[in-house]
């Protein structure tokens, strides 16, 4: 029987920390890609180049550091015990960036930059977190 605060807390399986964090990959990746592709429409001229040039880079980035990052955060998943708090998804390193990288895309939001730019940036990032993602829903299929 859980007693005190235990009561409340919100405990999953290996399985469902999986989920949230594929789920929340793709959730952001798509997020980041509605934006860039609404800033898209409003550039003039050399879009499609943009537009190319950013998810290659986007592809270049999965596989070259989100890959790694998400395989070493579904073992870290791996290796908790079923019925941790579903918070436990991420290590706290880990959530002071995802914190860091919002903060920063608030700023890039309010910033002059140029829309190519800040196009480029939420194409490439949004396309290689959707793209990473992938390595979390395999490993949140596989899991039992």
């Amino acid at each position: 029987m859980l007693t005190g605060l235990q009561r409340f807390k919100p405990g999953g399986s290996r399985k469902s920390h999986l989920f949230l964090s594929s789920l929340l990959w793709t959730f952001i990746g798509c997020l980041l890609l509605t934006r860039g592709v609404l800033m898209f429409f409003r550039i003039e001229s050399y879009g499609y180049q943009l537009a190319s040039l950013s998810l290659v880079t986007g592809t270049v980035k999965s596989f070259t550091i989100l890959d790694k990052v998400a395989r070493k955060s579904v073992a870290r998943i791996l290796s908790l015990e079923n019925g941790t708090c579903l918070g436990a998804v991420y290590s706290k390193k880990t959530w002071g960036l995802v914190l860091c990288m919002s903060v920063t895309g608030v700023v890039l939001r309010k910033s002059s930059l140029p829309i190519m730019l800040l196009c480029f940036i939420y194409l490439a990032v949004g396309w290689s977190l959707l793209l990473s993602s992938r390595v979390a829903w395999r490993a949140w299929k596989g899991a039992k």
